[in-house]
């Protein structure tokens, strides 16, 4: 999930998989790894621009596929074809950007189940028949597996849906497959390369090939910005949506913690992680957002949301959202990159010139002083969360995080190929939730993000959300240093457990930056009302060309 600086690695291209449309090997998990060795060859391969031809779906929103079935045009059944035929185009040949880990075998009978029950009850809601791509963490009870891109899980399939994957299949959507991620969700190794995975390979930014794609969501951002799906859903524990999402262009949510239950998601760490939309319009992010809010016996974290959660989030949505806001510019998140100063200063013109306050500096006053103990939360809880986790999956080939790492190093040819596991054996080491280093730690993380952070500064600068750029352009991909990323603005709203959503702000080389916006706890409301606004404002998306490189 994540992917901020030093936590970062808490969440991040090589082998090119095949479409795995793997059966189940029960036992036989560990020794069944098909296509690796091709998978090898393609991420050694310098990455070269295929011609991309049209798409008639090309940037259609939900609204615009909603039409498209009212009129008779498309059915769900046409629109899934169309979408799994661009992801046999984009994804598999052509530019092969890696996006889709495995494909759902039962996705035109769902749509063709969905169409049957349009005609004679009508559309269950704006997602009825919409093709959308989850996470391969995000469990699902079906055909497909849920493996967070680890081999230890191939042959394993969980024995319920997940919670988000029912509320995709409640709301009418259908479900065309789960996109890769880095590995684990990017909490195995300080030296990982996001975007990669044992069984999946590596994604690649379509903006340039030979760029990262960041992650760990890294699949659903490019799914999105390759318009291989409407939406798609990805999970953060820090930066883990907004980072793809700012890189390929698109619009991320992380939502307050517990707005969107954890039930059957392969965590990293209860107090951080969520699900959240990935969507080419603050208006479609919006929609999934309706879909995946709700409460959770299973999650009782979601008891919190009782009375909080919005039944439609595009109500907020006012193209002059901006006017008469006070929005804060946490000037600390600068700096890392000159041309992305620039761009934000630029937008920040234009924010004003719609109406808004900015409040420049507004920068919290505990900003850099919760690194080391967002690092020792998130692996203490590491070990209990996924343990517990584990302990429910009983046909895998693991059930532990001990014996995930002795699974990794018997097979380090295929699961330690560019890096290795040094997060995951700190985080064996460390001892149960109640240890005073975990404890005191959580308390620190709480305090010095919320009262001594987020909150803070808020009240003081009586603000209604507090704006950074959201990272840098994607850097190159290194299978052999790892990642080096340049800036990042998340881990506040991360540690704190509190909204967070970015906007496509424009391009730099011609690689896209966003914005993000950040606030309260709860305030979705008021942090779309602001990024609708910006997005009418700046319209800067622009779909990827798929170059070789940028230059």
């Amino acid at each position: 999930m994540p992917k901020s600086k030093k936590a970062d690695r808490i969440d991040g291209v090589p082998p090119r998989r095949h479409f795995l449309r793997l059966s189940v090997f029960g036992g036989a998990a560990a020794t069944v790894f098909p296509a690796m060795a091709a998978a090898r060859e393609l991420a050694s391969r310098p990455a070269t621009r295929s011609e991309v031809g049209t798409f008639e779906l090309d940037e259609y929103t939900i609204a615009d596929l909603q039409a498209a079935i009212a009129s008779g045009k498309f059915t769900s059944r046409s629109l899934t074809e169309k979408y799994l035929a661009r992801m046999e185009a984009i994804d598999r040949h052509g530019p092969a950007v890696n996006s889709v880990i495995e494909l759902n075998p039962d996705a035109l009978a769902i749509a063709t189940v969905l169409d049957k029950e349009r005609k004679e009850k009508g559309a269950r809601g704006p997602l009825h028949g919409i093709p959308v791509l989850i996470k391969d963490n995000i469990d699902t009870a079906d055909s497909m597996q849920t493996t967070a891109g680890s081999l230890a899980l191939v042959g394993s399939r969980p024995a319920r849906d997940s919670f988000v994957a029912q509320k995709l299949r409640e709301a009418g959507a259908v479900i065309l497959g789960k996109t890769n991620l880095s590995e684990w969700a990017n909490i195995r190794s300080s030296h990982s390369t996001s975007g990669w995975s044992g069984r999946g390979g590596l994604t690649k930014n379509p903006y340039a090939l030979d760029r990262n794609a960041c992650g760990s969501s890294s699949g659903s951002g490019v799914a999105v910005a390759a318009n291989l799906c409407a939406v798609a859903v990805g999970t953060e524990t820090d930066g883990s949506v907004v980072c793809p999402a700012s890189v390929n262009g698109i619009v991320g949510i992380k939502p307050t913690l517990g707005l969107i239950s954890r039930s059957g998601i392969i965590p990293i760490a209860h107090s951080q992680d969520t699900a959240g939309p990935m969507a080419r319009t603050v208006r479609d992010a919006a929609i999934l957002l309706n879909a995946l809010a709700g409460t959770d016996p299973l999650d009782t974290a979601t008891a919190e949301s009782k009375g909080k959660i919005s039944g439609d989030y595009s109500r907020f949505l006012d193209p002059n959202g901006l006017r008469g806001t006070r929005i804060g510019v946490a000037r600390k998140y600068f700096g890392f990159n000159d041309a992305v100063d620039d761009l934000i200063n630029s937008v920040m013109e234009q924010i004003k010139r719609q109406g808004a306050v900015l409040v420049d500096p507004a920068d919290l006053e505990s900003h850099g002083k919760f690194d080391d103990s967002e690092l020792t939360v998130l692996l203490y809880e590491l070990k209990a969360d996924l343990n517990a986790y584990l302990a429910n999956r009983p046909d895998a080939a693991v059930h532990s995080l001990k014996e995930l790492i002795d699974f990794n190093d018997g097979n380090k040819d295929k699961e330690m190929l560019y890096f290795a596991q040094d997060l995951f054996v700190k985080a064996e080491a460390k001892g149960p939730l109640t240890s005073k280093e975990y404890v005191d730690a959580i308390e620190a993380n709480h305090r010095l993000s919320r009262a001594g952070g987020i909150d803070g500064i808020m009240d003081k600068l009586h603000l209604d959300a507090i704006m950074a750029p959201t990272g840098g352009p994607a850097w190159l991909t290194d299978l052999v240093n790892g990642d080096h990323a340049g800036g990042g603005s998340s881990n506040a709203a991360a540690v704190a457990g509190y909204p967070d959503i970015t906007v496509p702000a424009g391009f730099v080389s011609g690689l896209p930056v966003g914005v993000s916006f950040f606030g309260r706890a709860w305030s979705e409301p008021v942090l779309l009302k602001i990024a609708y606004g910006f997005e009418q404002a700046i319209n800067a998306r622009k779909p990827p060309r798929f170059p070789a490189t940028i230059s």
